[in-house]
């Protein structure tokens, strides 16, 4: 079993993948948004990221 949680994220390309560390992803009420800077595994490149959000239906 994994102890580490991992995020779903979707780069700027549009990718969805799944990421063990979602840097800064705590920091209170002062954060600058919900976007990091994280290397998209599919086009290799650094992407601004953001986790996805799921809606139940």
């Amino acid at each position: 079993m994994d102890s580490m949680e991992r995020t779903v994220v979707r780069c700027a390309e549009g990718h969805v993948f799944t990421t063990s560390s979602f840097p800064m992803q705590q920091l209170g009420a002062g954060r600058i948004g919900p976007g990091r800077l994280i290397r998209c595994p599919r086009c290799a490149r650094l992407r601004h990221a953001v986790p996805v959000v799921f809606e139940r239906q």
